[in-house]
């Protein structure tokens, strides 16, 4: 890329499987101007074009979509994109779907890691970045995908790393690969210390009167389960705190699910974000101090987003649980991402 003295390169990403914009803005904010957006889920595709309205998007199967017609919309040529960035949908490999060491999952999503390779293969980006959970790392599919990137001269490396350690205020482990076509590419550099719930989501107005559509959601709780959560010790109690006879019935027959109706703890990062946020019988997902679960916003900005990042609200709460849950957190992707960015622009 040859740029006219004094001036900063252009560095160029596409996002395929972007859903509602958390790698892109991960990208965006290491430098890189982001050209097109691929995604089927067209709530996660409004809030993508909501606050990222530059970027050419396709609401579509990646499945169905050609590599050429992608190069030439956006006006670019093989070998050209300096980064092809995603997250193949990880359902199909994440935890929960193989307990007991079931390990034969068929979703049918699992094999657009393979439509992922297609576009390196069509478009031939400088750099490749891929992003999932960390049980991708046994599948034979991946395995495949490593070795025909190697065949086309990309050298790469994955690990599995905490989120929490590179700016994001919740713990979640994630698998990350970053390749390059004839060199390895450097991993980002872990923070030196964790960004807690308090310094995300302590500076809230309270929520119900805020203003904000996302953090004065209303909830809707009986008695009994409102009962519960204000008996719930504050700053990181958990449902095992409180007295047998205010427990749940399941819960005093399962042992198991432990962080369910538990608090935060402000002064550490949160639990995983989850698509179950919003509900305190999914996980640790109550407010540290407050007698409610964390709210929409609260959840976004956990999982990294900017306070004002724009979602589509039209589809209720647990359409935006669905987004948020499965974004990928910006502040993990940004660390890398301006890995990869140096080492681009070393070679300019």
């Amino acid at each position: 890329m040859r740029v006219a003295r004094g001036t900063k390169p252009k560095l160029t990403a596409v996002d395929l499987f972007c859903g509602c914009g958390g790698l892109t803005e991960g990208l965006r904010k290491a430098g890189f101007t982001v050209l097109g957006g691929v995604d089927v889920d067209e709530t996660a595709v409004r809030t993508y074009e909501l606050n990222h309205p530059a970027v050419q998007t396709w609401k579509t199967d990646l499945r169905e979509l050609s590599t050429k017609v992608v190069a030439q919309r956006l006006g670019i040529r093989r070998g050209q994109l300096d980064l092809l960035a995603g997250c193949p949908p990880c359902q199909g490999f994440s935890a929960l779907r193989t307990l007991n060491g079931n390990r034969s999952n068929r979703d049918k999503r699992n094999d657009l890691l393979l439509e992922f390779l297609r576009f390196v293969e069509g478009l031939r980006p400088k750099t490749v970045m891929m992003e999932n959970v960390p049980g991708l790392a046994t599948n034979h599919r991946f395995k495949r995908f490593l070795s025909q990137l190697r065949q086309l001269g990309y050298l790469g490396e994955h690990r599995i790393l905490d989120a929490a350690d590179y700016g994001v205020p919740q713990r979640r482990r994630r698998l990350i690969y970053l390749a390059g076509r004839g060199r390895k590419v450097p991993f980002g550099n872990p923070t030196r210390r964790w960004k807690t719930v308090r310094r995300s989501i302590s500076s809230l107005r309270p929520a119900g009167r805020s203003g904000d559509a996302l953090h004065d959601m209303p909830e809707r709780r009986t008695l009994k389960v409102k009962r519960i959560i204000e008996g719930v010790p504050k700053n990181g109690g958990g449902r095992t705190h409180l007295p047998r006879r205010r427990q749940l019935d399941c819960h005093k027959s399962c042992d198991g699910f432990k962080d369910v109706y538990g608090r935060m703890a402000w002064d550490e990062v949160a639990p995983t974000i989850t698509t179950g946020c919003f509900n305190p019988s999914k996980g640790r997902f109550l407010h540290p101090t407050k007698n409610r679960a964390i709210t929409i916003r609260e959840a976004a900005m956990l999982q990294g987003f900017p306070r004002r990042y724009r979602f589509e609200a039209e589809d209720g709460k647990v359409a935006l649980a669905l987004m948020i849950g499965n974004a990928l957190p910006p502040p993990f992707i940004a660390a890398h991402a301006r890995s990869v960015a140096q080492m681009l622009l070393r070679d300019e």
